[in-house]
């Protein structure tokens, strides 16, 4: 993920985590940010390029689920990189993966702060549905994940 945090820049990345189940993650698979194409297109739609936000091919991600179910797997995780920003999870952030439509309900997310070209902070965020809330914590990577770098 800090690979690709730092390959992107100035833009965000986005990816996803495939496991076995929930809070499990075996492999890294990055994704497209279509957020300037979006933009570029429809500026009153998107007002925000890819150096301040980020919208994940719906393409990549359909292919990766679909990659995942076909080895008894699932997508376990969402990541995404803020560009000389905190590893928050912001109220646009919270606000995209509550819609009910969001293909990832039970996923955890991954926002990896980078700046000066370093990625700085890494922080999880899991929905609580009892609580209606999301919570989160600093991680540190203790092993590095396979990367299957297919898009990005």
């Amino acid at each position: 993920m800090g690979s690709h945090a730092r390959e992107t820049l100035p833009e965000e990345c986005c990816g996803l985590l495939v496991g076995p189940g929930p809070g499990r993650f075996e492999e890294i698979h990055r994704c497209r940010n279509d957020m300037t194409l979006l933009h570029q297109r429809d500026r009153a739609s998107y007002p925000r390029d890819g150096t301040r936000a980020f919208h994940m091919s719906e393409i990549d991600y359909a292919r990766i689920q679909q990659y995942a179910e076909e080895r008894g797997g699932r997508v376990t995780g969402v990541y995404h990189s803020h560009v000389e920003a905190g590893a928050y999870f912001s109220e646009m952030d919270q606000q995209f993966v509550l819609q009910p439509l969001f293909p990832f309900p039970d996923a955890e997310h991954f926002v990896l702060a980078v700046a000066d070209r370093k990625v700085r902070e890494v922080a999880v965020f899991r929905w609580l549905p009892d609580q209606e809330r999301f919570i989160g914590r600093p991680v540190a990577a203790e092993a590095p994940l396979k990367d299957r770098g297919e898009a990005g």
